[in-house]
């Protein structure tokens, strides 16, 4: 027998217009006679019932009269998730406690959790039955070496079993993945390109920025669309081997989305974590066989080589109980990677790598065929040490080139990178020699300027650590699409100084 809810008790659903990113918000009015006879306070989780469906959202209350009392506003992903029908009526009441609350109050005492507690946790996670203060306080306890070489399988095995996992047929699928904290260090579409030319299969999910210039997806889309669902995706593998698009549309590891928006503000380095982040992509993704770029140096985000030691018996231990096929490539993380920073500026330095163009980064050109190289003797019946030729053989020839822009045209159309409107030249105070550069201040005034958000916006320099510099020499060129921001990331590039200068020789 079906228990018909009074109609007094339901509300009506609409649309707030606020966009809380992934966190479920919805909004009633305090005066809101089911707000007040549930005595719900703000921040209090509740359930909604809206049709078939059902979702557990963080409750904002309003005081205002920008929401009736018969209503209740869902905010931009809850409205996503429940897709209510015009009319719709929404019960509203306490959420039951979360499952997997006994084990992150042990997680958060420093037990160490099963295969069970974690996927008790993920699927929590995905049903948003933690709220933002349970999430920090999981990431909090997971942070520093706080997860162990089981702990971190079984909480990238969790992350797999409640997403989407793709499945390619027989044959390699190839992959690879960089941990990071470089800019400029685009070789992704590069790789992929060169990879898929030679006929192997790379499908390729990559991140926008979040704290960064620009993240692979950014400054693939000023070339081609990259917001692909899955189907479009498949499409587009099956046609030219290889895609590059944004990871967060397709969500093969969503609970994984989830924690990063909660992880990156308050900035823990956390290895069990990362390791978890980026295998449970891959293997959702359906790679057998992924190539880890690991940049090394004190202002990248893996700082030295016993840190990389310490990262990579993580990642081979997981990816080994996995059955991912593994490798590690170490690369030089002093230094920025190309000329330019930010969406459009890297991509204008892939293309120019793609094309052959006389005076193309050599830096970016020579690391891409590094990491190419590296992934195709990783394939099955390779022989060891040819990757090299056979990689640059195809970007030498175009067919790497022929090969993006058929990517680009499966996944929508290529387009040139735009240009930025405005533009200014940050000089040398003082005459010397680069001793040292700090990506993480370069990366920031390619921020100030507007990157990614504005995808002309950013940074190029072509000085390496080694370089001689004359006062009133330009160190860089700064990009903006207003003058407000250009004028702003000026005022702040004195402060910053990413270039660290010694004597002269």
């Amino acid at each position: 027998m079906t228990t018909q809810v009074p109609s007094h008790t339901r509300l009506r659903v609409t649309r707030a217009g606020i966009d809380t990113y992934q966190q479920p918000v919805v909004y009633m009015h305090r005066d809101c006679e089911v707000c007040r006879a549930e005595g719900f306070a703000a921040m209090t989780r509740v359930r909604l019932d809206v049709g078939g469906r059902t979702l557990v959202a963080t409750l904002n209350v309003v005081v205002s009269d920008r929401v009736g009392l018969d209503e209740v506003a869902l905010s931009e992903v809850a409205w996503a998730l429940l897709d209510p029908t015009p009319d719709a009526l929404a019960r509203v009441r306490h959420a039951e406690p979360a499952a997997s609350a006994g084990a992150l109050r042990a997680k958060v005492f420093g037990a160490r959790l099963d295969d069970a507690q974690y996927r008790a946790l993920m699927q929590d996670v995905m049903e948003s039955r933690l709220s933002d203060l349970e999430l920090a306080a999981f990431v909090t306890a997971s942070a520093g070496d706080r997860l162990d070489h089981a702990e971190t399988t079984a909480l990238t095995r969790a992350m797999i079993a409640v997403g989407q996992r793709l499945d390619w047929g027989e044959g390699p699928v190839l992959d690879k993945h960089c941990v990071g904290g470089l800019p400029g260090n685009r070789t992704t579409p590069i790789v992929v390109a060169i990879i898929a030319a030679l006929g192997y299969r790379i499908p390729k999910t990559s991140s926008r920025a979040i704290t960064s210039p620009a993240g692979t997806a950014d400054t693939m889309e000023v070339m081609a669309p990259v917001a692909l669902d899955l189907a479009m995706m498949r499409r587009v593998v099956e046609r030219e081997g290889g895609c590059i698009v944004w990871g967060g549309n397709v969500r093969l590891s969503p609970a994984d989305d989830i924690l990063i928006r909660v992880q990156r503000p308050l900035d823990f380095d956390s290895d069990g974590q990362l390791v978890a982040s980026v295998l449970s992509k891959k293997i959702a993704a359906g790679s057998t066989h992924v190539l880890i770029d690991m940049p090394i140096g004190p202002t990248a985000k893996v700082r030295g080589d016993a840190a990389a030691d310490s990262l990579g018996a993580r990642l081979e231990h997981t990816a080994g109980a996995l059955g991912l096929r593994l490798g590690i490539h170490r690369s030089d993380g002093t230094q920025p990677v190309g000329r330019g920073i930010g969406p459009a500026l890297e991509a204008r330095d892939v293309l120019q790598v793609l094309r052959n163009v006389p005076g193309a980064p050599v830096d970016l050109r020579e690391r891409a065929l590094a990491l190419s190289a590296a992934l195709l003797d990783m394939a099955p019946g390779s022989n060891a040490g040819t990757g090299l030729e056979g990689a640059r053989g195809v970007l030498e020839s175009g067919a790497a080139l022929a090969k993006f822009l058929a990517i680009c045209d499966a996944q929508g159309g290529f387009r040139e990178p735009p240009k930025a409107a405005f533009t200014a030249d940050v000089p040398a105070t003082a005459s010397g020699r680069i001793a040292a550069i700090d990506n993480r201040r370069l990366a920031r005034l390619a921020k100030l300027a507007g990157a990614p958000a504005a995808p002309a916006a950013g940074l190029e320099t072509s000085l390496r650590i080694g370089d001689t510099v004359e006062r009133g020499q330009p160190l860089l060129t700064l990009h903006a699409q207003s003058p407000g921001e250009l004028a702003y990331a000026l005022e702040h590039a004195a402060a910053l100084q990413p270039f660290a200068l010694g004597e002269a020789p």
